[in-house]
């Protein structure tokens, strides 16, 4: 049991490291000015989704075990505002939001697994509690890439498997097995992949 538990603690570990990185090579593409652009008065912008982001982990991942995920001092309206933010203070307080998650998910144990924690008062397993998560910012980091993908249209780099090159894909993860290398994430194979795709048969 105790295998289990640590491999599913290894790999949310993992999807959550995913997450974070699959978002960072949609936002390092976009502008400034698209970084903060709202393409309508109901839909929120780049900034405003990583502000969200990172007042959301923030709150759910300090004291994790021991406190409500949501703190006395989240404001969660002023999340959904960026007045006087830059884009280099909200990445910085992306990266504290994402550094409060992995501080508190690395050290958890087996053991802690069947703990509860609460979530403005319901209550959670912690198993409970990191699917949560880890489905709500998935669902974020889906539409910071389908944003950025539509800011940049043309000139955007695809962080999947390129068009057209699904064959060849599979081809590069065979020799990459084969080769002994060690198992990426399809977003990181895809990036290694796309620049090789690229001088084969030009820009996708």
């Amino acid at each position: 049991m105790n295998e289990i538990a640590n491999n599913y603690l290894s790999d949310a570990l993992l999807s959550f490291r995913n997450c974070k990185k699959m978002a960072e090579r949609a936002i390092e593409q976009v502008s400034d000015d698209e970084f903060f652009r709202q393409i309508d008065g109901e839909s929120n912008s780049l900034a405003v989704i990583v502000k969200h982001i990172a007042g959301n982990a923030r709150s759910r991942w300090r004291d994790f075990l021991n406190s409500d995920g949501e703190k006395p001092d989240r404001n969660r309206d002023i999340e959904f505002e960026t007045m006087e933010d830059t884009r280099e203070s909200l990445m910085e307080f992306w990266e504290s939001g994402w550094r409060t998650v992995f501080d508190a998910l690395g050290p958890l144990t087996p053991e802690d697994l069947a703990k509860t924690v609460t979530v403005r008062g319901e209550p959670h397993t912690v198993v409970e509690a990191i699917n949560r998560q880890l489905t709500h910012y998935s669902y974020h980091v889906g539409q910071i890439v389908f944003l950025a993908k539509h800011l940049k249209t043309s000139e955007w780099r695809t962080l999947s498997i390129p068009r057209n090159s699904s064959q060849q894909f599979n081809q590069f993860l065979t020799g990459k097995q084969a080769a002994g290398q060690v198992r990426a994430s399809t977003a990181e194979s895809a990036a290694e992949f796309a620049p090789t795709s690229e001088k084969e048969n030009g820009p996708k």
